[in-house]
């Protein structure tokens, strides 16, 4: 971090008293104390233990402005141990955010500012949202990969406009989760010289003595990894802080971990160093004799004037800091006017005009395509055209389509578009969201369908978070053929498409894929999950269909049969074929369906009413969906009158056209369904 800005203590300002930075530090702990004791629940120890390292970090060396959380080159600050969020609500109070002590009165309460766990969007100044262990670790190490890919694209000589670094502490039980140790690897790997993490290591979680389930030497591991590792021995000592911190700064060509011994709870008289300091309230009794020790007022939320004062020292600085950098970014702008343009663009989420002008248009003559196939070049078009796209896969670049010929691979050498995740795809997944928090780049990542298992409490964080990544998942089904039950995805759609503000979408054919990519570009309010297949699909004739733009609006009048429908048959993804060729033969004995292509069932929910009933008529209850995963949630669709050809069960090694047939996912099957879903309801 040798590029960095000097810390405040460098900048012609005096550094404090001992008196002055203890009563400073000792109004993170009481704070702390008193926020949990009057919400009844919470998280003290941590924040009264790590309140001596933040003070140094906070004052000494991060890069922020208060009065604006979101400026572009401010250093990003992570809490990865969630559970210490008393820790940040003090120090945002304190340095001067938005967030009055009454927010910190009204602490886990209902409509506060001031939830369990920090929430992205929520309080100003929380850069990501964490609780989950170890997904704040990942986060961090995401935040990284956007700095050098941003300083790359946009530093020029003299005009270093993307400058800055990522902090964070994180805790033992973060340090467990095998999410930081693929996101840790990755890091050393790459790398990147602009992260720092602080890891509290005080030996407790909340079931007692991490010697319980916890043994390694965790600075060695990071050794290995590649990281630039020092030891503080005592979580006090305010100049051994400041000097691993400016060593981690100066460290330019690794991730530095600094091992902060710490005591949780200190300097509580009879809880720290204990389990009972974790996870529930001191206790009015323990406050007391801990402020008594702290020489504090019993007063709840008191908070020193000239310590208040000191810490409020962070609006002047932030403005003046944000200030020089505005300075610079207008002579950058003199003398780099269209590089100016496209950073402005890039940090605002803008896509840039014309992005869909050069997107592929696939014809039935083309033949038959699989839908992962249809992305890729899609997504070759996409780079072409949106310059902040970028991503990869999980070790399985070639098969989901994602290894595009003409782009550089983000390395330790490079900062390349494409990415090798390796086989991280929770660590791949934690620092897309680290990215899109970040701003600046648009990340898609990819692996198959099945193992988003190993990625599902990253989406769902991105999800909560509002974070615009993508998400592909290929071998989207049984069709997958040979490689069997393992990866063929069965509840997989169920459970994406149950995560809130989750979209998901399963084309047909390749143009709704193109159709897909479109919505999951335009969309900045939540993570897409394209659902791809393995299997070669044919390329639906829009001369005889209608056209896939109707993807936009999740469902569509895909084939309607002459005279108006009798029945309806309800597809996705591989499907809709099934679908279309049932419609056929179902012509031909004098039955007519209607076939309604549903790509996505949460966009098609948030269409209005009337649409929706265009779609899928209340008056017709004879309904067969037919899609190759779970039925879990298609009686909304298929209503209690229709019938659902789907698998409840695990799938099968073999040729897919065998396992279609074996499983009774056939244009035959749904002929038969639909007959019978006639019968019931002409009676």
């Amino acid at each position: 971090m040798s590029s960095a800005p000097a810390p405040a203590s460098a900048e012609k300002r005096a550094r404090p008293s001992k008196d002055l930075a203890w009563r400073s530090i000792n109004t993170i702990r009481a704070l702390s104390m008193d926020a949990v004791e009057a919400a009844n629940s919470g998280h003290p120890g941590t924040p009264m233990a790590l309140a001596p390292a933040a003070y140094v970090l906070w004052h000494r060396f991060l890069r922020h402005n208060p009065a604006n959380p979101g400026w572009d080159d401010r250093d990003r600050f992570v809490l990865s141990c969630g559970h210490a969020s008393m820790l940040l609500y003090s120090l945002l109070h304190l340095t001067g955010y938005d967030l009055p002590l009454d927010e910190i009165r009204k602490f886990r309460q209902w409509d506060s500012r001031t939830p369990g766990h920090p929430e992205r969007g929520h309080t100003p100044g929380v850069e990501t949202t964490t609780g989950p262990l170890g997904q704040g670790f990942g986060n961090a190490v995401g935040m990284a990969i956007a700095e050098r890919i941003l300083a790359e694209r946009f530093n020029r000589d003299g005009f270093e406009i993307v400058n800055h670094s990522v902090w964070g502490f994180c805790s033992d039980g973060d340090l467990m989760e095998g999410v930081s140790s693929e996101a840790a690897s990755l890091a050393g790997h790459l790398r990147l010289g602009r992260l720092c993490m602080i890891y509290d290591d005080n030996h407790i979680t909340i079931d007692g003595d991490t010697a319980l389930a916890f043994s390694e030497d965790v600075g060695r591991r990071f050794e290995a990894y590649g990281w630039h590792v020092q030891r503080v021995a005592d979580g006090n000592d305010l100049d051994a802080i400041h000097l691993a911190l400016e060593a981690a700064r100066r460290e330019s060509a690794r991730p530095s971990l600094i091992v902060l011994r710490t005591v949780i709870g200190n300097p509580a008289p009879t809880k720290s160093n204990t389990a009972a300091a974790h996870g529930a309230p001191l206790g009015k009794d323990e406050v007391k004799r801990t402020k008594e020790i702290m020489e504090w007022p019993q007063e709840p939320f008191f908070i020193p004037e000239d310590a208040l004062e000191h810490w409020r020292e962070a609006v002047a600085d932030g403005e003046r800091r944000q200030e020089e950098w505005e300075e610079l970014l207008a002579r950058y702008a003199d003398a780099h006017p269209e590089l100016a343009a496209e950073y402005r663009r890039a940090m605002a989420g803008e896509l840039p005009a014309g992005w869909e002008s050069k997107l592929p248009v696939f014809k039935a003559a083309d033949g038959a395509i699989a839908t992962r196939q249809a992305s890729a070049k899609t997504l070759k078009a996409l780079l072409d055209a949106v310059p902040e796209l970028v991503g990869g896969s999980a070790d399985l670049s070639e098969s989901t389509g994602t290894a595009i010929e003409g782009y550089p691979v983000f390395s330790p050498i490079s900062s390349g578009r494409l990415f090798h995740w390796g086989v991280r795809e929770h660590a791949m997944t934690a620092a897309m969201n680290g990215m899109a928090a970040h701003g600046g780049v648009r990340p898609y990542g990819s692996t198959f369908l099945a193992f988003t298992d190993y990625a599902k409490p990253s989406i769902r964080l991105a999800s909560i978070m509002q974070l615009p990544i993508i998400f592909i998942g290929t071998h989207d089904s049984i069709g997958l053929g040979e490689d069997g039950p393992t990866h063929q995805p069965i509840e997989h759609l169920a459970m994406l498409r149950a995560i809130p503000r989750v979209s998901v979408f399963r084309p047909g054919d390749a143009n709704e894929t193109v159709e897909a990519w479109k919505a999951a570009l335009r969309r900045t309010d939540g993570p897409t999950v394209l659902v791809l297949t393995r299997q070669k699909l044919p390329i639906l004739d829009r001369q005889k269909v209608k056209s896939a733009d109707g993807t936009r609006r999740g469902a569509y009048v895909l084939h309607e049969p002459d005279g108006g429908p009798q029945a309806i048959l309800i597809a996705t993804g591989s499907e809709v074929t099934v679908a279309l060729e049932a419609a056929e033969l179902l012509a031909k004995d004098g039955v007519r369906a209607r076939v309604v292509s549903m790509p996505s069932w949460d966009v098609f929910d948030q269409q209005e009413q009337a649409y929706r009933d265009e779609v899928l008529p209340p008056s017709i209850r004879a309904r067969v969906g037919i899609e190759a995963a779970s039925p879990f949630g298609w009686l909304k669709w298929v209503t209690e009158d229709g019938e659902m050809l789907a698998i409840d069960h695990f799938g099968a090694s073999a040729p897919a056209e065998i396992i279609y047939k074996e499983f009774k996912l056939t244009p035959a099957a749904a002929v038969e369904a639909v007959k019978r879903a006639l019968g019931r309801t002409a009676s």
